[in-house]
């Protein structure tokens, strides 16, 4: 139950029950004043008023202040009219029994006030355990969340609910205009009917003059005290990052200062909590700046790195042809033209890889899917890599079946050069290359693994360097740009595959590209007698 509506209920079950409670203390009275005769008390007068005691007691740890009091003087009424001598009058014939009733209405009314003490401490704690609850629950949930939008609809839905009146938190805008940037509905609203509460231009003002002077304004406070809401400042040591308000109701005027505590505190958290998100927004904005600042430098260094080098064989064997042409010999230009093709297709190459991993980052790859034979795939990355391996034993080991992937036939080679491109560049000459494809029906995937005999790579960066930009130490002497590998985890994961990095057991690296197959293969225009079917 929300505290508000609990203190209410209390509240209005104390004023119900005290009506009554005057009857039970009669009857209680009476009907011990009858027992205390049955049992034949009447000669021992100390026992008998230390019994009229519980009465006084009971009513005031029940009933409180009122019927205590009722229960002495009506104790004591009962007690001179029955038990003193002369008996069934309120006469007294010895004048110090009435020395022994003022006593005894003296201690019987502190009695009741300690024992009404009690039972407003124990309500008090009560209350405060309520809060204290309340408080704790806004804490909890505010400390899990991450996002502002939702962490300041969660505030005014806890506040709201705690105090059961509408709610609204104020944050000022980019120009510093204070609006309304979060509200929640009246708890006592009817289904389907929404409290606009906080919007209008009284509220909008008064919470714009609690945020610029930093003080609590509204009904229960020093300022402004005529405004139906109660408006809170959310302050920390370094700024004022909004205002909590909420809609307070005329006739509240007992639980004010209490409403008024427990929002000081739902307003402490709130502050902290808005604090806390804003500074991991600034906090992840500057890393991704940091990030993006070094991705940025990383690619001017690779990329000019990579163009000066085929640029520079390019310009050199262009202009050695243009100058001194008579002075070559037919292999002289052949060699010169080779070079001129080799730059561009490394220059090519490098092209590629960028604008793949723009297209991988900006979420703007599309997939041309189609059936591709795998031999066929292998074939054409051959036939580009070739002219970059003249001091390689490449081998191929296909299945016996024809393979095939429905995928991104342009995409899948390039996958493979940049992989078989990675084993060339990092493998010595006369070395052998194993390019292997094998399928698992069970799992239906097709695994193609490329296998070099190179440095290797140690094991702490075997995931590493699928990242971007990264380069592995024991390859820095070999130009560069880290980005083939980071294009193709991408393109492998489009497919719905997996790309890793293992030790050959031979010496070297092995990369293995695990990609699933469709159920059912590609459908082509022969019976199995090779007849072309209609």
């Amino acid at each position: 139950m929300i505290l508000s509506e609990r203190i209410k209920k209390e509240t209005r079950a104390s004023h119900g029950k005290r009506v009554p409670a005057y009857v039970w203390v009669t009857l209680g009275v009476t009907l011990l004043t009858l027992l205390l005769h049955a049992i034949g008390m009447s000669g021992d007068l100390v026992n008998v008023a230390l019994v009229y005691l519980f009465p006084v007691l009971v009513s005031a740890v029940y009933w409180g202040m009122g019927p205590a009091v009722y229960a002495a003087s009506f104790s004591v009424i009962m007690f001179d009219f029955f038990f003193v001598p002369p008996y069934l009058s309120f006469t007294v014939e010895d004048l110090r029994y009435l020395i022994s009733f003022v006593v005894y209405l003296a201690v019987a009314i502190l009695t009741a006030s300690l024992a009404g003490r009690l039972r407003q401490q124990l309500e008090m704690v009560k209350a405060r355990e309520a809060t204290t609850n309340s408080l704790y629950a806004l804490s909890r949930q505010m400390t899990a969340i991450t996002d502002l939008n939702t962490l300041l609809v969660n505030i005014a839905t806890q506040v709201s609910l705690t105090l059961g009146k509408p709610a609204a938190v104020y944050l000022p805008d980019g120009q510093g205009d204070l609006l309304v940037t979060s509200s929640s509905a009246s708890a006592s609203a009817s289904e389907g009917e929404k409290d606009s509460w906080g919007d209008g231009e009284s509220e909008i003002a008064i919470a714009k003059w609690v945020y610029h002077h930093g003080q609590i304004a509204g009904k229960g406070s020093s300022t402004l005290r005529e405004s139906p809401g109660l408006y809170v400042p959310l302050r920390t040591e370094e700024q004022i990052h909004g205002v909590l308000a909420v809609s307070m109701d005329a006739g509240e005027v007992h639980e004010q200062q209490e409403q008024l505590r427990l929002l000081e505190a739902c307003g402490g958290l709130a502050a902290g909590a808005i604090a806390r998100v804003k500074l991991a927004e600034e906090a992840r904005l500057a890393q991704i700046t940091a990030e993006s600042e070094r991705i940025r430098t990383a690619l001017l260094d690779s990329v000019s790195h990579e163009l000066r080098t085929p640029l520079t064989a390019i310009i050199g064997s262009a202009t050695g042809l243009m100058e001194n042409d008579t002075l070559f010999t037919s292999e002289d230009r052949r060699e010169l033209t080779g070079n001129i093709r080799d730059g561009a297709l490394r220059m090519n190459r490098l092209v590629t890889n960028l604008l793949g991993m723009v297209r991988l980052e900006s979420g703007m790859l599309q997939l041309n899917r189609k059936w591709c034979d795998v031999g066929d795939m292998i074939s054409v990355v051959l036939t580009q890599v070739r002219e970059f391996s003249p001091h390689r034993n490449i081998q191929v080991e296909l299945p016996d079946d024809p393979a095939f992937i429905y995928g991104d036939e342009v995409l899948l080679e390039q996958v493979l050069v940049n992989i078989v491109s990675n084993a060339i560049k990092y493998s010595p000459d006369e070395s052998q290359i194993v390019i292997k494809v094998t399928s698992d029906k069970s799992l239906s995937q097709l695994m193609i693994w490329v296998a070099d005999q190179g440095i290797g790579i140690p094991e702490a960066e075997r995931t590493r360097i699928f990242d971007k930009f990264y380069r592995s130490e024991s390859t820095q002497h070999v130009t560069g740009t880290g980005l083939g590998l980071a294009i193709c985890k991408g393109i492998v994961e489009v497919h719905g595959g997996t790309i890793v990095a293992e030790p050959n057991p031979g010496g070297g690296t092995r990369m293995r590209i695990n990609i699933p197959m469709e159920a059912h293969g590609p459908r082509f225009p022969y019976s199995e007698q090779g007849e072309v079917e209609e």
